[in-house]
């Protein structure tokens, strides 16, 4: 059941921690340990009758939902002392059943002073209890008060952080604050309801930056109190006017990272007047920064849910992206609307005021070429690809460029142009660089064209292993001269990854001299080879493995 409930990988790893399960405490439905890996983390498997057992662990992977290799080894360090399961859940069960007849059994004085004996012991249990009294009383002032204390990372924080260690603890007692905000919705207290969760969303977004919140836990909790707080405004129905105000408040402000609340989503609480008050704020507070990204953000969902596509264009164009990429927005977002010739307008004025080509948005060069062809303008088509290449002279333009002259039918003259360009970097360039125009012409299945160039102007050795895979069916001497050399380097290095570089090139040395018709050459090659390099153990494995 583990091996099938964590998957293979997690199941083997989970091997190597059994000795690392600590502090094993056994219940009637479930069984909880701690496992030491990167950190300590608390594991549990829960044991569901005859069906399958859960498990959940606080480590990342676990809190993902996943099956653990710290669930995989507390169910390992069980199976060991499988004969004595019985026993332990027994003890727990006892244990358990003694403890509820004995609290049965106190009087309320009793009782009472149990509680007040614990409350002066345990700080947090006392925050908690506070906090359900003051919900029962509908003491909002009361409850304020413990917020704060709950949402307070000093008890939590070593030198003003909180860290991993601590944070569930903290993402504990902060969601604590959830449930007394919607124990007063339930209760009729619904507009304090909404006075409070904003309180305790600003609260926590003033802190969340100083807690160590991998597990997502605290995330989780700024979640909630967005649920909660459109839960309570559902209830307290708050005036339109003032709703949208915080929520634009809100939307601009970081703690909108922490709730995601997305003011749509009150549009039915909003209305008609409120929505125009949230797109009057929206607007206002957008001239007042025009640049600012949440500002933008803000004004775009909000034109966009109206349709107001000139209004998406206004916010849009009020901060121009130099390499073109905000022009390439608005052209989507007319062609979206079916205005094609305005959308084709800023495509191009996109192209023109990009200060350098080589610097521009791709996706706004391949938006306007693929324009250009659907609009049966192959000349411009190949005119913007050529601009493109000119200015950034990589494999992928070159390719760019021959599909649209292709296209065109006029390639011969274009790849003239371009392979000269690309001979003029080779000219200038390191000889041990990347040499684009050896690429270009392996990729036009120019085999003698490229292998020329890379012994005129020189390639690194990627770049002479490539030629010397792809000539090798019908120059394999040449192929053979390249893979001796980079062989050769490769004897002088240690290593696995070393290694199989070396055996890969071995066997494609052994079936040049296949085709050469000298296989007993490349016999006493490798007899020396293996002479040589005796010592390297894994080599010599690798090498029998491919009988070499």
């Amino acid at each position: 059941m583990l091996r099938a409930l964590a998957g293979e990988r997690s199941f083997e790893r989970g091997l190597g921690y059994v000795d690392e399960v600590s502090g094993v405490q056994f219940d009637d439905g479930w069984i909880r340990a701690s496992v030491r890996g990167t950190e300590r983390y608390e594991a549990e498997l829960s044991l569901g009758g005859r069906g399958k057992p859960t498990g959940s662990c606080d480590c990342p992977y676990g809190q993902e939902g996943n099956f653990c290799k710290h669930l995989v080894a507390l169910g390992l360090r069980v199976i060991a002392q499988e004969a004595d399961l019985p026993r332990p859940r027994r003890t727990a069960r006892d244990r358990t059943r003694g403890l509820d007849a004995w609290l049965t059994g106190l009087s309320r004085d009793d009782l009472l002073a149990l509680v007040r004996e614990e409350l002066s012991e345990d700080r947090n249990l006392r925050k908690r209890l506070e906090l359900r009294a003051a919900s029962a009383h509908g003491d909002v002032a009361g409850i304020r008060s413990r917020l704060r204390e709950l949402l307070d990372i000093g008890p939590f924080a070593r030198y003003g952080y909180v860290e991993y260690a601590d944070a569930r603890a903290y993402a504990d007692l902060a969601g604590q604050a959830v449930t007394a905000i919607r124990a007063l919705t339930a209760s009729g207290r619904a507009t304090d309801a909404t006075a409070l969760a904003r309180e305790a969303i600003g609260l926590l977004a003033s802190v969340v930056e100083r807690v160590d919140d991998s597990d997502g836990r605290l995330g989780q909790v700024g979640a909630d109190l967005a649920d909660t707080h459109h839960a309570a405004c559902r209830a307290a129905r708050p005036a339109p006017e003032e709703l949208a105000h915080w929520l634009v408040t809100h939307a601009l402000d970081e703690a909108a990272d922490l709730t995601g609340i997305d003011p749509l989503d009150y549009e039915d609480l909003l209305g008609e007047r409120g929505m125009d008050a949230l797109r009057r704020r929206a607007a206002e507070a957008w001239q007042a920064n025009r640049t600012g990204w949440a500002e933008k953000h803000l004004m775009r969902r909000l034109a966009k849910s109206g349709r107001d596509i000139d209004t998406v264009i206004a916010v849009h164009s009020a901060d121009l992206a130099p390499n073109g990429h905000t022009h390439l927005l608005i052209a989507r977002e007319l062609d979206a609307v079916g205005r094609t010739a305005e959308a084709l307008e800023w495509a191009e004025r996109g192209i023109r005021e990009t200060e350098d080509l080589a610097g521009v948005d791709t996706a706004l060069v391949d938006h306007l070429a693929d324009r250009y062809t659907r609009a049966d303008r192959p000349a411009d088509a190949v005119g913007l690809r050529r601009d493109h290449f000119a200015a950034r002279r990589t494999l992928l333009t070159y390719q760019q460029l021959r599909a649209a002259a292709l296209a065109a039918a006029c390639w011969p003259t274009e790849r003239e142009k371009a392979l000269a360009l690309l001979r003029d970097d080779a000219e200038r360039t390191d000889p041990r660089g990347d040499r684009v125009l050896v690429d270009a012409l392996l990729d036009d299945k120019d085999v003698e064209a490229a292998w020329q160039a890379a012994h005129e102007h020189g390639v690194h050795d990627g770049q002479w292993l490539n030629l010397a895979d792809q000539s090798r069916p019908t120059h394999p001497a040449d192929a053979l001269s390249v893979y001796l050399r980079l062989a050769a380097r490769l004897t002088r290095q240690t290593g696995d990854r070393a290694y199989r570089q070396l055996v890969d090139l071995l066997l494609s040395i052994r079936d040049c001299h296949h085709r050469l018709g000298t296989p007993d050459d490349f016999t006493a090659y490798a007899t020396g080879l293996r002479a040589a390099q005796k010592r390297k153990r894994n080599l010599m494995r690798l090498m029998d493995q491919h009988g070499l």
